[in-house]
């Protein structure tokens, strides 16, 4: 399993922003609706995984496969793109302007809500007979999640949206370390065995992904959640947006950027010589 040195990998990221801001919109949005898809039928089988089992560390250690899947297929998400195409605007690559990086977002965003809320009807279907039962065990437990996750955040008012936006800055702390660990391996049993440690670290600590909650949030009001979707907005959606924001780009894309890709210069020592 061939490794890519840091500063190698370094490089990678500033092409793969630079890719990426640059895609067509169709692709784009292609790209993105599909991974949103994906990382959403990942999350519902880890729920129900952890209800089905009551083991819910069985539930995040195979989550990562819809994470490897969509990174292999060559999908794009939110949380990654927040990190890489920055990147090519810092090294002032040609085309790569602050519009386009505010354009590659937006359209990754539209494409990543819409293909998971597509696996949320999808779903909803599955865990109520097409809405003619009550939801299952899994529904309703995917309902408990928006409850907690939402009005369980607005009870403690700022410590609440304080602890929102901690959880989000952690996760893509953990997230964007998976998207950069497929570019640390040139063979595809390198690349997911990076990828799946991070990944694995934030489902299981319940920390805040904003894919991931446009799936649980719609389809737990589908499933009869006590929350609105104004909740969700306010309470979940768009501050883990800013934070997941805030924890790729600072904690990973910047930190890696800056040593490896432009590394300060040596110090220079002096060798002394032991006298006997």
């Amino acid at each position: 399993m061939s490794y890519v040195a840091p500063k190698d990998f370094a490089i990678r990221m500033i092409d793969a922003g630079q890719a990426k801001a640059l895609m067509s919109t169709r692709d784009t949005l292609l790209r993105s609706y599909m991974a949103g898809a994906i990382l959403a039928l990942a999350a519902a089988f880890a729920v129900t995984i952890s209800v089905q089992t009551g083991q819910p560390l069985l539930g995040a250690v195979l989550f990562p496969v819809g994470f490897c899947m969509l990174y292999l297929l060559g999908f794009d998400l939110l949380t990654g793109v927040f990190t890489l195409v920055p990147l090519a605007w810092l090294d002032k690559r040609p085309g790569v302007t602050g519009r386009a990086v505010f354009r590659n977002w937006g359209l990754v965003f539209l494409g990543n809500f819409a293909g998971a809320f597509t696996t949320a009807v999808l779903m909803a279907v599955v865990f109520t007979f097409g809405f003619s039962t009550p939801p299952n065990e899994v529904g309703q437990a995917i309902g408990q999640i928006g409850e907690g996750r939402t009005v369980g955040y607005a009870e403690y008012g700022a410590a609440g949206m304080l602890t929102l936006f901690v959880r989000a800055v952690l996760c893509n702390w953990m997230v964007s370390t998976g998207v950069v660990g497929a570019m640390m391996s040139d063979s595809v049993p390198g690349k997911v065995i990076a990828m799946w440690m991070p990944i694995m670290v934030f489902f299981y600590m319940g920390f805040e992904h904003s894919i991931v909650n446009m799936f649980l949030f719609p389809i737990g009001l589908m499933l009869g959640g006590n929350f609105t979707f104004m909740d969700y907005l306010v309470w979940n959606e768009l501050p883990t947006v800013l934070g997941n924001l805030v924890g790729g780009l600072t904690f990973v894309g910047l930190v890696i950027y800056s040593t490896h890709a432009k590394t300060a210069p040596t110090r220079e020592g002096k060798l002394h010589r032991s006298s006997v």
